[in-house]
C-alpha cells in the first residue's frame, strides 16, 4: 500500500485551510487601511499644510479655543494678538483653524446680512402678533 498519495492530499488540504485562515486577517488589515489609516494621514497632511501657510494678519483659533490675529510668524511658533493688544506665543501645532484675510471679510459680510434678515423677520413676526392682539381686543 502506498502512503504517498494520501500525504499529498493532506498537504493540499492543509495549505487550503491555512489560506482560508490567513485570508480574513489580510482582509481586516486592508479594511483598517482603507477606512481608518489612510483618511487620518490625509487629515494630518492637510493640517500641516494649513499650519505652514499661515501669514501675519490671518485670524486663527487655537486648539484651546483662543481666538486671535497673527502678529508674528516664526519657524516653530506664532505670536497672536488677542483683545486689548495682549500677545500670546503658541506652537504652530496649536492652531486648530485659520481664516485668511479675504475669507474674513466675506464671512463677516455674510453674517451681517444673515443677522439683518433675522431681525427683519423678527420685526414682521412682532407686528403680526400685535395686529392679532388688537383684533382680539376689538372683538371682545
Amino acid at each position: 500500500m502506498s502512503f504517498v498519495p494520501l500525504l499529498q492530499t493532506a498537504d493540499a488540504t492543509s495549505s487550503q485551510s491555512m489560506l482560508f485562515s490567513v485570508l480574513p486577517l489580510v482582509a481586516l488589515v486592508a479594511i483598517f487601511w482603507i477606512f481608518i489609516i489612510r483618511p487620518q494621514n490625509k487629515k494630518q497632511k492637510e493640517a500641516e499644510k494649513m499650519r505652514d501657510s499661515v501669514q501675519k494678519g490671518d485670524k486663527i483659533v487655537t486648539i484651546g479655543g483662543v481666538h486671535g490675529t497673527i502678529s508674528a510668524v516664526r519657524e516653530k511658533t506664532i505670536v497672536i494678538k488677542v483683545e486689548d493688544g495682549a500677545k500670546i506665543e503658541f506652537d504652530r501645532s496649536a492652531i486648530a483653524s485659520v481664516m485668511k484675510k479675504g475669507e474674513i471679510s466675506a464671512k463677516e459680510s455674510k453674517e451681517s446680512k444673515e443677522s439683518n434678515d433675522s431681525k427683519d423677520s423678527k420685526d414682521s413676526k412682532d407686528s403680526k402678533s400685535e395686529n392679532s392682539e388688537e383684533s382680539t381686543e376689538v372683538s371682545k
